[in-house]
């Protein structure tokens, strides 16, 4: 992953085609090692590729993978039909304690700001 970020890296300072060498220089700027072999591995696979179109190939892909939105709707109706009604006051509740807290916080800087 880290080879693939120093390519974009790479690729968008405006160097097109970046070479291992390259690839070896941004990641040595951040102390990060990295492996000969892997590096070849990716440029032979992306070489004579538009990067922009590799990015979209991927973006069609990941869209159909699940994301996980099920859990919290499995997990707020588990109380068979009074649980969602118990859970509104709750959540009131919680609001009206964090606009509480919020005038407790601006009471603390006095007046000063960190970007003044």
């Amino acid at each position: 992953m880290k080879i693939l970020s120093a390519y974009l890296l790479a690729v968008l300072g405006g160097n097109l085609q970046p070479s291992a060498e390259d690839l070896k220089s941004i990641l040595g700027s951040v102390g990060a090692d990295a492996e000969d072999d892997r590096i070849e591995l990716l440029l032979t696979q992306i070489k004579g590729k538009d990067i922009t179109e590799l990015i979209a190939c991927g973006r069609e892909k990941l869209s159909s993978v699940p994301s996980g939105g099920g859990v919290a709707v499995a997990a707020t109706g588990g109380g068979g039909g009074g649980g969602a009604a118990a859970a509104a006051p709750a959540a009131a509740e919680a609001k009206k304690e964090e606009k509480v807290e919020e005038k407790e916080e601006s009471d603390d800087d006095m007046g000063f700001s960190l970007f003044d």
